[in-house]
């Protein structure tokens, strides 16, 4: 059946990096949209990033924009997001999910409806 799988949380410093991976299993990316959210206790989902494979687009929240990096390999079916120079209020659980490509993606991209899997979520913990 179709499964998203992230991996690659961790703990990490205060500035440091990860890269986070989502694998995708039962379905392919090419032509769909693939977005990365992430939760933090008590507080709702937030849209971190997000790619359109088939129209080659990235999208990022205001807050990430110029650290974090998502990009799809051509290799494998599968998103990553580089994260850099983290900050503690960045720890969260990422999740990657996954919806149906649209023209008018750009506009919606941060709603949460518009994606139809996703996957358990990778725990990332920026602290000193």
């Amino acid at each position: 059946q179709v499964r998203l799988v992230e991996s690659g949380g961790g703990l990490v410093q205060p500035g440091g990096s990860v890269k986070l991976s989502c694998e995708a299993f039962g379905l392919t990316l090419h032509s769909r949209s693939v977005a990365w959210f992430r939760q933090a206790p008590g507080k709702e989902r937030e849209a971190v990033s997000a790619i359109s494979r088939s129209a080659g687009s990235t999208y990022y929240a205001d807050s990430v924009k110029g650290r974090f990096t998502i990009s799809g390999i051509n290799l494998s079916n599968a998103v990553y997001l580089e994260m850099n120079n983290l900050k503690p209020e960045e720890t969260a659980v990422y999740y990657c999910a996954s919806g149906r490509r649209v023209a008018s993606y750009g506009a919606y991209w941060r709603d949460s409806s518009r994606y139809n899997y996703w996957g358990q979520g990778t725990q990332v913990t920026v602290s000193s």
